[in-house]
């Protein structure tokens, strides 16, 4: 799989280790071998580099395409690792005979729409260089199933869950820190999020189902969510810290969320922010009709679930940096934090 040291590989490999014999992670970080069962194979490869990839598919019956450059990245870094590296990716497959890759696009690729719940066929208007390239890497998949390759592409909802940092790091710091949880608007708006152990659930059955069945794309998310208001309430409740969460009129918060993102000084970047007070959730009719998908976490849940590991794994956590399994910076929030 690509992306094997980031949060999904991380968990893919611990849930299917037991699934299949063998497991090659590749990615660009180093993994930690400790916490990786001793099936899991790892090599240093940039999907930016496709005679690398050539080489290591071989022998390789299936692909998990999860690498991705985040939005935090530079716009050159996200086009080149996001397009660029997945069409590396699929012509390695192609050239080694792979049987199926399946590729973890996002739903992204709809930008903000105005009517809910989205579904698979619903326009594609990406919001941002990430939103844009995935919708991009999007139609290369279509290109090379096009030449008889099975290709399912599955779209995520924002995933959670055991050792899940970046953004939602900061949510839980302040939790922990019985601070004050500002969201955006009154937070009546229904956010849907995803447990990453569903999601791996969901990717499995693209790998495994017939191809007739999986060689499209599904949305795959919580099938239970509230508002925004209620299920971060939920986890300030369990807490059992002082958290709660209050309100800042969108008129006041977007601004200046977006000066700060703009000068560097949160890492807040638009898609968190632009989105924080809009409803956002996907229909996953398909993906429980055609794959027989069943989520088993609500929002609640999967927060819950994740804030308590970060509570209990507080003090090893180390270093900071931009991807999903480690701390982000909080810039000037660190200080917004202190007066909360």
């Amino acid at each position: 799989m690509t992306g094997g040291a980031g949060f999904l590989g991380y968990h893919l490999c611990r849930n299917l280790s037991s699934k299949y014999s063998r497991i090659h992670a590749i990615d660009i970080a180093a993994i930690n071998a400790k916490e990786y069962p001793s099936n899991v194979e790892y090599s240093k490869v940039d999907i930016r580099d496709s005679e690398a990839l050539k080489n290591v598919f071989k022998g390789v019956d299936f692909v998990v395409h999860a690498a991705a450059a985040l939005p935090l990245w530079k716009r050159k870094d996200i086009f080149e690792t996001n397009i660029d590296g997945t069409r590396n990716v699929l012509e390695a497959a192609k050239k080694n005979r792979i049987k199926r890759v399946v590729f973890v696009s996002s739903t992204a690729v709809y930008g903000v729409p105005a009517k809910h719940p989205i579904y698979e066929n619903d326009e594609l208007v990406g919001v941002g260089p990430y939103g844009e390239a995935k919708i991009e890497a999007e139609k290369i998949c279509e290109q090379f199933r096009e030449t008889g390759m099975c290709i399912p592409i599955i779209r995520p909802k924002t995933f959670i869950g055991t050792g899940r940092l970046g953004v939602f790091q900061i949510l839980y710091d302040w939790v922990k820190s019985g601070k004050k949880i500002p969201i955006i608007g009154n937070g009546m708006n229904h956010y849907q999020l995803l447990e990453v152990d569903d999601l791996v659930d969901a990717i499995y059955l693209l790998l495994t189902l017939p191809e007739k069945m999986v060689n499209c794309a599904f949305n795959v998310g919580a099938k239970e969510f509230g508002t925004v208001r209620e299920d971060v309430g939920a986890m300030c409740e369990f807490s059992k810290t002082g958290a709660k969460v209050i309100s800042v009129p969108s008129i006041i918060a977007k601004p200046i969320l977006t000066l700060l993102w703009t000068l560097r000084l949160s890492p807040l970047y638009k898609w968190v922010y632009g989105t924080a007070d809009t409803d956002s959730f996907v229909s996953i009719e398909k993906a429980e009709g055609t794959l027989g998908w069943e989520p088993k976490f609500s929002n609640k849940d999967a927060l819950i679930r994740s804030y308590i590991w970060y509570q209990d794994n507080y003090d090893k956590l180390e270093g900071s940096g931009i991807t999903h399994r480690v701390a982000w910076k909080q810039g000037i929030l660190s200080f917004v934090k202190k007066v909360m």
